[in-house]
């Protein structure tokens, strides 16, 4: 099992800041609904951590409070690139330090909040809007995930 231990403090703040960077990556990809996809992000925490005891790696990461500095990016352009920057780069950690297991149990918790956000706001009709879906899709890619 890895767990926090492993991994230098800077290594770990890229691996906490993936998941809230996901959630961001589609709340700012369309227009609307921030309280509710905010609010589903924090939803889609407290519901890993009830899964306790599944994997003690993704266990310390859900216990952290999500966090990511927002106020340093000047356009949701630049918050979506150095946030699917973030994913990649705790990929490559996850990689490299972790379990093939403990990287798709992140993996996967990625991607559930990220769904999750997405469908917390109708746009337009939509559960979940193009741009939230193309977000997902760059979500997916930076993670490795595509075709798994």
């Amino acid at each position: 099992m890895t767990t926090k231990a492993a991994f230098s403090p800077e290594e770990w703040t890229v691996v906490l800041e993936g998941p809230p960077a996901a959630g961001l990556i589609v709340i700012t990809a369309a227009h609307g609904g921030t309280f509710r996809e905010t609010f589903a992000m924090s939803k889609a925490y407290a519901e890993a951590r009830s899964e306790h005891g599944d994997s003690e790696l993704l266990d310390e990461i859900v216990s952290a409070k999500p966090k990511v500095d927002h106020t340093r990016y000047h356009s949701p352009e630049e918050l979506r690139e150095s946030g699917l920057g973030h994913l990649r780069d705790a990929t490559a950690l996850l990689e490299s330090k972790a379990t093939a297991e403990e990287r798709d149990d992140y993996r996967r918790f990625v991607l559930t909040l990220a769904n999750k956000v997405a469908a917390a706001h109708k746009e337009h009709g939509q559960s979940v809007s193009p741009a939230e879906t193309e977000a997902i899709q760059q979500i997916t890619e930076a993670l490795g995930t595509a075709g798994s």
